[in-house]
């Protein structure tokens, strides 16, 4: 479920006025001074033009930190939802930072497969990743792209005060505080063709890099927490400007290598093999048994898959870069889809003529920061 390619602004913020159906599917709106996103035939009194933004997909939406509209309802993929799937998501919009399991669906007298093959077919994610990417907007608070993070951001972003600041603290093990960015670990959301990424970094350098639908992803939080034992704040600093700088050149296929510090605390071996995937060359890959022999613990293929997997830091350590032995792709955290694309991106750039650009394209078609 990648970006796509949308019409231009002007055209859907007339669709979005009009309430014009024939662009139903085709984007979605999301406000600023709200903090929801709905489908272009809301019958919502329309916002101003300035306080919209345009998504192709609701999970788009949701991963930028916005929750769906009560009115139109833009998760039924037609205007209307079964009973079942709008019970579920009413509950969990009453309580956003619950975290719902298999059980509480099944009290409900919904089966846990059921809803996820319906979340699966009608917004490319699961039930269980709906519910995270809730969890994180409700903690980061709508932190639009390229935008600094103000008290505002927070007001329009939770229904009160009291329930930002519990959901920020189950999230990263931490209250929010009034923390000036040098003494803190700052978070916030980096838009590419691939959708939102989530990044974190201390005064030192980098220390997150993840995509937001990943579902290790807030245990990857806590795990920062507790090693650097710094509050966490959702704004950026220059670490993590540098590296959107870095991210964007790299989905235009103009940079191959990354400058950014980066830190990426672990055990010795992990550290290791953490190493050896720099050491793969753009555009190519190596498998398994092909990072335990750059080693030397032939024999170590489980230990260094476990390894990749642990990699908190996507992209710019290229964990996408191994695969099986036989060359095909297996699991990454941010989905395989996503590996595919990367690789495709940096295979396409190796080919192409010099001085050409050739990775829009094979990214998804839309530029960072597009939305």
């Amino acid at each position: 479920m990648n970006s796509r390619s949308l019409p231009p602004d002007g055209e859907m913020y007339r669709a979005f006025a009009e309430r014009d159906a024939a662009y139903d599917g085709v984007f979605v709106t999301a406000v600023r001074t709200t903090g929801i996103f709905c489908r272009p035939t809301c019958p919502a009194r329309k916002p101003r033009r300035e306080n919209t933004l345009f998504f192709a997909t609701s999970r788009e939406a949701l991963g930028a930190g916005f929750r769906p509209c009560k009115r139109c309802r833009p998760l039924a993929p037609s205007g209307e939802m079964p009973e079942w799937v709008a019970r579920v998501i009413d509950e969990v919009e009453q309580h956003p930072a619950r975290r719902w399991k298999d059980a509480d669906l099944r009290a409900m007298s919904v089966p846990p497969e059921r809803i996820r093959r319906w979340f699966q077919a009608h917004h490319g994610m699961t039930f269980h990743q709906y519910q995270r990417a809730r969890r994180l907007a409700m903690a980061l608070g709508r932190l639009q792209i390229g935008d600094p993070v103000t008290r505002s951001a927070f007001d329009h972003g939770f229904e009160s005060e009291s329930g930002f600041r519990d959901a920020f603290k189950r999230l990263f093990g931490t209250p929010p505080r009034r923390t000036r960015l040098n003494g803190s670990m700052a978070v916030t959301r980096i838009p590419t063709p691939l959708g939102p990424m989530l990044a974190g970094a201390t005064p030192e350098g980098v220390c997150l890099l993840e995509f937001t639908d990943r579902r290790r992803l807030e245990t990857q939080l806590r795990v920062l927490h507790r090693h650097f034992t710094l509050p966490v704040v959702p704004g950026t600093n220059a670490h993590l400007e540098q590296a959107h700088r870095e991210l964007d050149e790299y989905f235009r296929g103009v940079r191959r290598g990354f400058e950014v510090t980066l830190l990426a605390p672990g055990t010795a071996f992990q550290t290791e093999v953490w190493r050896a995937l720099g050491d793969i060359p753009y555009g190519e890959t190596r498998s398994y048994d092909d990072v335990a022999r750059m080693l030397g613990k032939l024999g170590a293929q489980r230990a260094v898959g476990r390894a990749n997997g642990d990699n908190r830091i996507a992209i710019m350590i290229p964990c996408h870069r191994v695969v099986r032995r036989d060359g095909t792709l297996s699991g990454y955290g941010g989905g395989v889809w996503r590996k595919r694309r990367l690789l495709d991106l940096e295979r396409e750039v190796v080919a192409a003529p010099a001085g050409s650009v050739a990775a829009g394209r094979v990214a998804g078609g839309v530029p960072v920061g597009s939305t």
